[in-house]
């Protein structure tokens, strides 16, 4: 099977969209191969290859398909995986546009349907059985130890992010003001008050990821759902969507309301207190993917536009963990633009195969 996809890749004519972790290719199967898929010929499917670049986000189930066989028993608009090949997999393609093709321009275009229908997301993904996931590691918090979840993501941040790539990222983290003790810093200052049961969070639902079939939403790509706190969910929801502060706070009016609606009270406990803790780690956390990749993302022969775009995405990155993370130094344009320019100098590879732009998530 994998060979008769990969055939139908390198013919080419279909779409090809680059995220962050993979590069999906849109393909019409042939006969053979929609009779192996139990798919309708010449219907339209999505061929996931999986990107070689920096770990910054965790992935407590290996094999999204093994999570989509539970999210697509409950949640029947979610295109299934068809064929899991490994490093690879197969996806039935979900026809519409994605919401930052649909209506594009950052935060324009949140209105009040679209948040409401984010809103009943939440609640139906909340709805779907515990029980019915996959086995997690052996280190996973108790259901309902929020504060035990917190320190695991922090952890994570810690020892898989911050760590392991400090030694091609140290000097550029240093010189933009992210210093060593960071995510100790954040733990210090940052507990959540108040206990709530976990559920199934997507945490990756943003506009690259939302689907627009009329007035429908559907949230696809779920390789990063994990078991937990459902106030982190709404919390990444928040920032990656890029809601100005009276939209974050109507969406979180929405969530709330939508959960109480539907008999799920408890998983608004502590919200006024927990959800700022969130916020505030969605922000400490993002500073190192946000600058490893706007490094990464520098082409070998990257010229002055190239290091201002870098720039500015490292300066927001900065600001806004400077908060959560308690910076005290933090550098302006003009010497994030020396410390890129330093890094890419040492670092730069035109061989990296993380090194190109990448195009729109999906």
């Amino acid at each position: 099977m994998r060979r008769l996809v990969e055939s139908r890749r390198l013919r080419g004519g279909g779409e090809v969209l680059r995220g962050h972790h993979n590069t999906n290719y849109v393909l019409r199967a042939g006969p053979a191969l929609a009779l192996l898929l139990g798919a309708v010929p010449f219907t339209r499917l999505k061929y996931r290859v999986p990107l070689t670049t920096v770990e910054v986000v965790p992935r407590v189930w290996p094999r999204e398909s093994e999570v989509l066989r539970v999210v697509c028993r409950h949640l029947r608009d979610v295109p299934p995986c068809l064929a899991d090949l490994g490093d690879r997999s197969v996806h039935r393609y979900r026809t519409g546009r994605a919401l930052d093709e649909a209506r594009p321009g950052g935060t324009a275009g949140a209105d009040e349907a679209l948040m409401r229908g984010f809103a009943a997301f939440f609640v139906r993904t909340a709805r779907v059985p515990v029980a019915e996931l996959p086995a997690l590691p052996g280190d996973w918090p108790e259901d309902g130890d929020s504060q035990g979840f917190l320190d695991w993501l922090v952890r994570f941040t810690e020892e898989r992010v911050h760590r392991p790539h400090r030694d091609r990222f140290g000097a550029l983290l240093d010189a933009v003001g992210v210093p060593r003790d960071a995510t100790a810093r954040f733990a210090a200052h940052h507990r959540c008050r108040t206990a709530r049961p976990f559920r199934l969070l997507h945490t990756d639902v943003h506009r690259a990821n939302a689907v627009l079939r009329g007035r429908r939403i559907t949230v696809i790509d779920w390789e990063l759902a994990i078991l937990g706190d459902p106030l982190h969910d709404l919390a990444t929801h928040l920032v990656r969507m890029g809601y100005d502060k009276h939209d974050q706070v109507r969406m979180t009016e929405l969530w709330a309301e939508a959960m109480e609606g539907a008999g799920l009270t408890e998983l608004t406990a502590g919200l006024d207190d927990d959800l700022a803790i969130y916020l505030a780690f969605e922000h400490a956390q993002s500073v190192f993917p946000d600058v490893m990749r706007a490094a990464i993302d520098l082409p070998a022969d990257a010229a002055p536009e190239h290091f201002g775009l870098a720039a500015d995405r490292v300066g927001r990155a900065v600001r806004r963990a400077r908060e959560p993370l308690r910076l005290v130094d933090v550098p302006d344009r003009e010497q994030v633009l020396d410390a890129l320019r330093s890094w890419h100098a040492a670092h730069g590879r035109p061989d990296d195969a993380s090194a190109h732009p990448p195009r729109r998530p999906a």
